[in-house]
């Protein structure tokens, strides 16, 4: 799908739903990671994450784009348009719009690898159990000021 089908299905869906023009623009923002769309108060357009069309489908995608056009009409009429406000919950069931996207397309998820670097004094052994890497000729034992050495690093 290209920005310009988008556009064209935000405005058929807006005609549909909410019986109301969608009189700007609507693309997709390749930026967006944790979030499925954005309206964005200050020119009114809407921004849409295209990797949950490209994993999740175009259903989802409608849902997303409901969920934005409900901010969008609200907020143009000076009514509550935030998630915390009654008007816009009713709004978003009388659409059939999701409260929240059903969840993270892969490429949004961060995988982090832990792991915990292992030092030992070379004077009284006393161990120390770090999350990131030191630099063992700056730093000394906190004990005797003993030398430092690496002896392990453990990937969890």
């Amino acid at each position: 799908m290209e920005q310009r089908e988008l556009q064209l299905l935000v405005e058929k869906i807006s005609l549909e739903f909410f019986g109301k023009p969608f009189k700007h623009t609507a693309l997709f923002n390749p930026r967006l990671r944790s979030t499925g769309g954005r309206y964005l108060l200050g020119t009114h357009h809407i921004e849409i994450n295209k990797k949950y069309l490209d994993q999740l489908g175009e259903r989802e995608l409608i849902g997303i784009i409901k969920h934005e056009l409900c901010h969008y009409h609200l907020h143009l009429e000076g009514r509550g348009y935030q998630h915390k406000d009654p008007e816009f919950k009713s709004l978003l069931k009388k659409v059939g719009a999701p409260r929240f996207c059903n969840q993270l397309p892969e490429s949004s998820v961060r995988r982090t690898v832990k792991k915990v670097l292992i030092y030992q004094c070379t004077n009284c052994k006393t161990t120390y159990h770090r999350k990131r890497s030191i630099n063992t000729s700056k730093y000394v034992c906190g004990k005797c000021r003993g030398k430092l050495s690496k002896v392990e690093e453990i990937q969890l």
